[in-house]
């Protein structure tokens, strides 16, 4: 079994950064898929980003693409979220969730970490 803890959210102003981070422990896999997602007030949980665990090869949301990067350390069994130039459109709860291969659903979530974004 597999648990995941985020880490990183925080206030910040609209243009500012933030990294998110994603500590994975118990039983870790080295083929699990990794992503972000994240969750507004009154809004659906979104997909943001992901990395395959082996390989590195992400996909992002069209939201996040040219201002996020996601990444991974798998000695320190972690992911990443680099955030950038900020919006406010940005603010939610930021989850990290994952899944065994591109053919499973994410079944292992975190508890999320709030990411605010001021004007």
């Amino acid at each position: 079994q597999v648990q995941l803890v985020e880490s990183g959210g925080g206030l910040v102003q609209a243009g500012g950064s933030l990294r998110l981070s994603c500590a994975a422990s118990g039983r870790t896999f080295s083929t699990y898929d990794m992503a972000w997602f994240r969750q507004a007030p009154g809004k659906e949980r979104e997909f943001v980003a992901s990395i395959t665990w082996n390989f590195g090869s992400a996909n992002y949301a069209g939201s996040a693409k040219d201002r996020f990067i996601i990444s991974r350390d798998n000695a320190k069994n972690t992911v990443y979220l680099q955030m950038n130039s900020l919006k406010p459109l940005d603010t939610a709860v930021y989850y990290c969730a994952a899944r065994r291969s591109a053919y499973s659903q994410y079944a292992t979530w975190g508890q999320g970490t709030q990411v605010t974004v001021s004007s």
